[in-house]
């Protein structure tokens, strides 16, 4: 009976999860009441406070469902040594990452929340500074990468690897807020690989 509980909170959870991804989308965070995710979600206005202390925590949830996952395909993809072509490595988490947002409705309705219709003000000021502070983790990732690559031969004499770790992180997080912008010409989207391909080329000696 306490695992069939615990499974039926686990349930409601990831209901109230997604029915705030849903209303988020739709209304903007700010403009999402509780009220509204839960009558969306199926449950009760307390039902939502027993799993979540308040929508920035709600918030967080969802966000962890994609960026969780993000840091181990992140890990699993660039942390690998014994590659020979450490280049390689940054195109195909790059390339896997669009991937991801093209093939899971979930992930993509994700970021867009993320990316356009949250304001980063008040008590969502800390969830940027938790944004901020990861991405200054994948910087010190694709550095140790581009190190690699260094070592290897690959990059071109006088190249830095914390300045194209730097450069590369700025390039990728903007091709991802326009990604996930472009709805409706769909020239980014269909040109984000290619783009991809062609900023690691730029790298190679």
């Amino acid at each position: 009976m306490v695992r069939k509980t615990k499974e039926d909170a686990e349930i409601t959870r990831q209901l109230i999860i997604d029915a705030a991804r849903e209303t988020f989308f739709v209304r903007g965070v700010s403009r999402t009441p509780m009220e509204t995710i839960a009558e969306k979600a199926g449950v009760t206005r307390g039902a939502i406070y027993w799993h979540f202390r308040n929508k920035t925590d709600l918030f967080q949830a969802m966000r962890e469902q994609v960026f969780l996952p993000l840091i181990d395909r992140m890990d699993g993809i660039l942390l690998v040594e014994s590659e020979d072509d450490p280049l390689s490595c940054i195109e195909r988490f790059f390339t896997s990452t669009i991937q991801v947002l093209n093939d899971d409705l979930k992930t993509r309705r994700t970021y867009e929340v993320m990316m356009t219709r949250c304001e980063y003000v008040d008590e969502f000021a800390e969830v940027l500074r938790l944004i901020l502070s990861n991405c200054s983790g994948f910087v010190e990732k694709i550095e140790l990468v581009y190190k690699r690559a260094q070592d290897k031969g690959q990059l071109r004499p006088g190249d830095d690897p914390a300045a194209l770790a730097m450069d590369s992180h700025f390039f990728f997080t903007g091709l991802l807020h326009m990604w996930v912008k472009d709805v409706e010409d769909g020239n980014i989207r269909k040109n984000a690989i290619q783009a991809i391909k062609a900023h690691i080329a730029l790298r190679r000696r």
